[in-house]
């Protein structure tokens, strides 16, 4: 069912006073040298929930892998992107203190960027190689410290509900820090929010598949293009794609 009107402009106020709460909130915490992870951690599946539940939608995760996040070893998340509720549901359904690469343009936003950072969210400049290079080499100093990474290796969300190219930064990261990459697969999110409208669809069912873990400190930097294809092929068949 869509949304009324008077939904979507209630939808629209809950997301922004939520987001802009949260940004605040760990703002603050950073600014009192009282920031905990794990209280962020709860805060973010907080907010989550919060979005997902004025969309209506419910949703069902499948981890036949029954997956952990393994001490003292680096995890990337990669998934499918087809929308911006890809990340609450992530947030909800996958374990570790999860925290997303997100384009540098996003830090740039007014409170919600310096939310972002102080929440321990990571920028990339996909412009700049010699500032991704940066970007990157903070990203591995905060995975070492416990942050599971979540990146969509498409570099952005799908128009077509179908997997694009992928793009090297996040596999190269993967390989230098010999991360542990749960792949997952998302159906049915962009049933909420179709691209490019605000036409927000209530109720939907949504199912996160949550693959079996792929080690990529088993390969080298030659077999790059081998781990970029065995993680698109896991992604794939968890989405629901068919070749």
């Amino acid at each position: 069912m869509k949304a009324s009107f008077l939904k979507k402009i209630w939808i629209i106020i809950v997301t922004v006073t939520s987001t802009l709460w949260i940004c605040l909130l760990v703002f603050y915490l950073r600014l009192t040298r009282t920031y905990n992870r794990e209280y962020a951690d709860s805060v973010l599946r907080w907010w989550s929930g919060v979005l997902l539940r004025e969309v209506g939608a419910s949703w069902e995760v499948s981890d036949t892998h029954n997956v952990t996040i393994k001490p003292g070893r680096p995890h990337i998340i990669m998934a499918n992107h087809r929308s911006y509720f890809d990340i609450p549901l992530s947030f909800v359904s996958l374990p570790g203190s999860i925290r997303m690469l997100a384009k540098k343009e996003l830090f740039k936003v007014p409170i919600w960027g310096q939310g972002m950072k102080a929440a321990e969210f990571i920028s990339i400049d996909r412009h700049d190689l010699d500032q991704a290079l940066k970007d990157l080499a903070e990203a591995r100093q905060i995975m070492q410290s416990g942050i599971v990474l979540w990146v969509a290796p498409e570099g952005t969300r799908s128009r077509t509900g179908r997997l694009g190219d992928f793009k090297k930064g996040g596999f190269m990261l993967a390989l230098q820090t010999g991360a542990i990459i749960i792949p997952v697969g998302i159906q049915g999110s962009e049933t909420i929010l179709p691209p490019d409208t605000f036409d927000f669809v209530l109720g939907r069912k949504i199912e996160v598949n949550i693959g079996e873990p792929i080690d990529a400190s088993l390969y080298n930097i030659e077999q790059r293009d081998a781990l970029m294809q065995n993680v698109r092929h896991a992604i794939e068949g968890l989405a629901g794609e068919k070749k």
